[in-house]
């Protein structure tokens, strides 16, 4: 299982996808940290009343925020909406499925007939695939500010870093989500579309709109998107709810994909 991980951290290292994930996320992240800090220069803001544009109280509150953020706050604001989840959903789907189209795993499991070997080192990978965005995530959300001149309060690096793998981890049980639909249908097309319905928070609303249709518990609370949003969520109790439901949907995810790959010809 080692050997196999080695070779698909390697592969990973040289796979044209991969870097354009990373280019997609960076992007991303540095356009918003601009957007923001255009916002919120008071002369930008001046210019624009100057233009006629109206300010009303509304606007004030949103710069005051931004202008009240320390760095974990605004890490938070930056990664919290789901979009790394979509990424890290959307680049494992590429990835995997890239085992099928290529031929590799027919390779893999004729040399290697024991196929929880691939599957467990594809879990592996799920997790380093997840961090490095994690970790890349993280480091643009705070030394992008500086650069364009935003001023943050310093947060203690306890926190930072606290967050820091609250986030992975469900990114991590995310990521495992495409590797499993792959799994299953031999194909990306699944994995991407899920990874963007469900990291865009679709199947949350639909989920809390039918189980109160229904009278159920309101069970979205428990997926993924949704306790990412929580990371930041000062109530007692919330890293150990983050954790768990990361864990509860990997063990799901890992179940099915063990079962999907030594059930199905490949």
């Amino acid at each position: 299982m080692l050997s196999l991980l080695k070779m698909d951290v390697l592969r990973l290292g040289k796979s044209r996808s991969f870097y354009i994930i990373l280019g997609v996320t960076a992007a991303l992240i540095v356009s918003l940290v601009l957007m923001v800090a255009g916002i919120s220069d008071p002369e930008v803001i001046d210019a624009m009343a100057a233009q006629g544009a109206e300010i009303d109280l509304e606007d004030q509150q949103t710069l005051k925020y931004i202008k009240s953020m320390d760095q974990l706050a605004f890490v938070h604001e930056t990664l919290g909406s789901g979009f790394l989840l979509v990424i890290a959903g959307i680049g494992m789907t590429l990835f995997a499925g890239g085992d099928f189209s290529s031929g590799y795993i027919k390779n893999i499991c004729f040399a290697r007939p024991r196929r929880w070997d691939y599957v467990l080192s594809k879990l592996l990978l799920a997790g380093v695939y997840s961090g490095l965005l994690t970790a890349l995530g993280v480091l643009l959300s705070l030394l992008s500010p500086r650069l364009v001149g935003l001023r943050l309060a310093a947060a203690p690096l306890s926190q930072l870093t606290g967050y820091a793998v609250l986030m992975w981890l469900p990114c991590w049980a995310f990521s495992l989500m495409a590797l499993t639909l792959v799994l299953l249908t031999r194909s990306s097309t699944l994995g991407i579309i899920l990874s963007l319905v469900s990291g865009g928070d679709l199947t949350v609303i639909l989920a809390g709109a039918l189980c109160g249709r229904l009278g159920l518990p309101p069970v979205e609370q428990y997926f993924l998107s949704s306790v990412v949003r929580d990371l930041c969520a000062p109530q007692t109790g919330a890293a150990a709810l983050i954790l768990a439901c990361a864990a509860g949907w990997s063990v799901l995810y890992a179940a099915v994909s063990l079962a999907a790959i030594k059930n199905q010809d490949i």
